[in-house]
């Protein structure tokens, strides 16, 4: 009786789909946590450097499927005037303001993202593909994201949380922005670090 049972086990079929553990967050609606995400930005700089800035502005929700991570969706929203430079003379230019509010830069307008489809990778990798829009135009743009892990009680605020790590490429002037190429980059690379917790709204 014993073997038979033991063959039937061994033979049954695999679940397409398998249960996430039990020690990882669970399905549901999370958000940024403010502290421990990051949006950094780099366009070359006359071929001799690559410019560094980032947005201190940004939040997102996801809906997350643990048992199914391709079938989850994101929102992403940038407040352009966000931007920080770490211009060494604010009192001579502002520069923040006007990479962040210029008609040549980012012209004050609001920056999003928002998935159209997750195709997996690889193990814990994926290429996220989505609608950017800034400066008012929405064109379609990528992210290669890798998926850090994620825990169903954080040791800090017991609470369960994700963390992402994301890259891409914008080319800047498929947006209209082509303010000094080719003496500034027309690729803006794009480095993401996110952890998200649960949206309590």
């Amino acid at each position: 009786m014993h073997r038979i049972a033991l063959a039937f086990f061994l033979l049954a079929p695999v679940p397409v789909v398998l249960a996430a553990p039990a020690d990882t967050a669970p399905t549901g609606v999370y958000v940024t946590d403010p502290a421990h995400t990051s949006l950094t930005w780099k366009i070359s700089h006359f071929g001799l450097s690559n410019y560094t800035a980032r947005f201190t502005g940004l939040e997102a929700r996801l809906d997350w499927n643990a048992e199914r991570p391709e079938v989850s969706t994101m929102t992403v929203s940038v407040d352009p005037l966000s931007v920080r430079t770490d211009c060494p003379h604010p009192e001579v230019e502002d520069f923040d303001g006007k990479i962040g509010g210029n008609a040549d830069f980012l012209a004050a307008k609001p920056i999003s993202f928002k998935t159209r489809s997750i195709t997996m990778t690889g193990e814990g990798t994926a290429t996220v593909l989505g609608d950017l829009t800034f400066r008012g135009e929405t064109h379609p743009a990528s992210l290669d994201v890798r998926f850090n892990g994620s825990v169903a009680e954080h040791p800090m605020d017991k609470k369960p949380r994700l963390g992402f790590s994301a890259t891409g490429v914008v080319h800047r002037t498929d947006w209209g922005l082509g303010f000094a190429v080719p003496a500034l980059g027309e690729d803006v690379d794009v480095m993401i670090e996110a952890e998200f917790v649960p949206f309590e709204g």
